[in-house]
């Protein structure tokens, strides 16, 4: 016999795979698991897929590209390896898989368990708690290094320090990071550090390595120096996805050592990340600005009239103001026709009386004609005397009388002996016309006469 269910009670395949994958990735958490590696496929993306398998039963596994390229190997089919991912399901095809987070090779099981021990026993004790955690400077006046002298990692944490502040002074606490005494040597080394007290934050780093490698940072021992410095920490060991004990109780955790550097020095990074927070919040703000006024702009679209009211209102109003209108317009035109005749009264009484002005005007052209005449002759009068005393002082006047002008040939006029020279030629002038003459005996003494 067939049922038939209610369509409210169906769900589509899409829903049925995501309600399946939300249950599974709430419903588990991540979890680390062992076994081996079949059916690898490395695409051209970068991603991992392959399938973790043991004796009994095999799991689909998907690491993507990022993860993949931290990984301190290269995952190949038949490799052990023990993983830690959440379990989900791919909801275009329906796969259980799992998604990597973190894979690590087998074999190394009894040095994670005295890790967690150990970090587990710390964080009891409160050398991880938040509250003891102290801010690193933002700028400091000189930054400590805690590492080999042959590290790759000193290098770029130096590298990148120059770069963004070249100024800071660097001061470094060299120690071996690897091998059985390493440990030790940190931690006095950063204890160095805190007694001589030449820098305002210290960096603890070195490159990525397996967990044997890095496992100096997970010493007691370590951990208690880090605690007990007076100089704010910033842990900068391994890779990205490599996670110490020394991590866990510095002051600030870094996933590399070039980004603990950044940590330290002051750098756009820091304002950018301000900015990025800043940006984040006014879009939250903006969304929840549009969003209430969506709301506001639906419950304001209820109240709207119809068009048609307003239309009627709206014309009602326009014939008012017609109306109003007329009524202004007359007013204004009679108040101005008044003040047009009052214009004109006045006008009328300030007219000018031009017969008299005409009277006044042929009286003035007599006067200053009769001005003019007398002006005219008394002027007449004065150039005839000033043309007589001219005429008085006139040299020709004075030859007419039968003197000469005696003038050098630069037309000078010779006014005494001493003037000229033996032999000079000089003009004479006369009264009509002109001769020349040579001067004899020029000192005046005169010759004396045949006779």
């Amino acid at each position: 016999m067939l049922f038939s269910t209610p369509t409210s009670d169906v769900i589509s395949v899409s829903a049925l795979n995501r309600l399946a994958r939300d249950i599974l990735e709430s419903g588990i958490p991540p979890v680390w698991i062992g076994g081996e590696i079949s059916n690898l496929t490395l695409a051209a993306s970068g991603h991992a897929y392959f399938s973790l398998k043991d004796a009994n039963a095999q799991v689909r596994c998907v690491m993507f590209r990022q993860r993949v390229s931290q990984l301190p190997f290269r995952p190949a089919n038949g490799m052990q390896v023990e993983l830690r991912g959440v379990v989900t399901i791919y909801e275009a095809r329906g796969d259980f898989q799992i998604n990597i987070e973190m894979m690590r090779a087998a074999g190394l099981g009894r040095l994670f368990e005295a890790f967690e021990r150990l970090k587990a026993r710390l964080a009891e004790e409160g050398l991880f708690s938040a509250d003891r955690k102290r801010a690193i400077p933002a700028f400091p006046g000189a930054i400590g290094i805690v590492t080999s002298p042959a590290a790759a990692a000193l290098r770029d944490v130096v590298t990148t320090l120059q770069r963004r502040m070249p100024s800071i002074p660097l001061i470094l606490y060299p120690t071996p990071v690897q091998g059985a005494e390493a440990g030790q040597q940190i931690a006095e080394a950063i204890r160095t550090a805190g007694r001589r007290q030449e820098v305002d934050v210290l960096i603890v780093c070195r490159g990525g390595g397996s967990i044997e490698d890095l496992w100096s940072f997970n010493e007691e021992i370590v951990a208690r120096a880090v605690a007990e410095s007076p100089i704010p920490v910033i842990s900068g060991v391994g890779h990205e996805t490599d996670f110490t004990i020394c991590d866990f109780v510095a002051d600030l955790r870094a996933p590399t050592p070039t980004a603990a550097a950044e940590m330290a020095s002051p750098a756009r990074a820091q304002l950018q990340l301000r900015l990025d927070q800043a940006r984040r919040a006014l879009e939250h703000t903006l969304e929840r600005q549009l969003s209430d006024k969506s709301q506001r702009l639906d419950r304001l679209s209820h109240r709207l009239r119809h068009p048609g009211e307003r239309l009627t209102q709206q014309k009602q109003q326009l014939e008012h103001l017609h109306q109003r209108m007329h009524q202004l317009m007359g007013a204004r035109m009679e108040q101005t026709g008044w003040r047009l005749k009052l214009a004109a009264n006045r006008m009328e009484r300030h007219r000018p009386d031009l017969r008299q002005a005409s009277s006044r005007l042929s009286r003035m052209e007599q006067t200053l004609a009769r001005a003019t005449r007398q002006l005219l002759k008394n002027k007449t009068v004065a150039l005839q005397q000033q043309a007589a005393a001219i005429e008085a002082i006139n040299p020709e006047a004075v030859l007419q009388r039968g003197y000469a002008i005696v003038q050098k040939t630069n037309g000078m006029a010779v006014k005494a002996v001493d003037m000229l020279n033996q032999g000079e030629r000089v003009t004479l002038r006369l009264a009509r016309g002109s001769t020349e003459a040579l001067i004899d005996h020029p000192t005046g003494l005169q010759p004396k006469l045949p006779f």
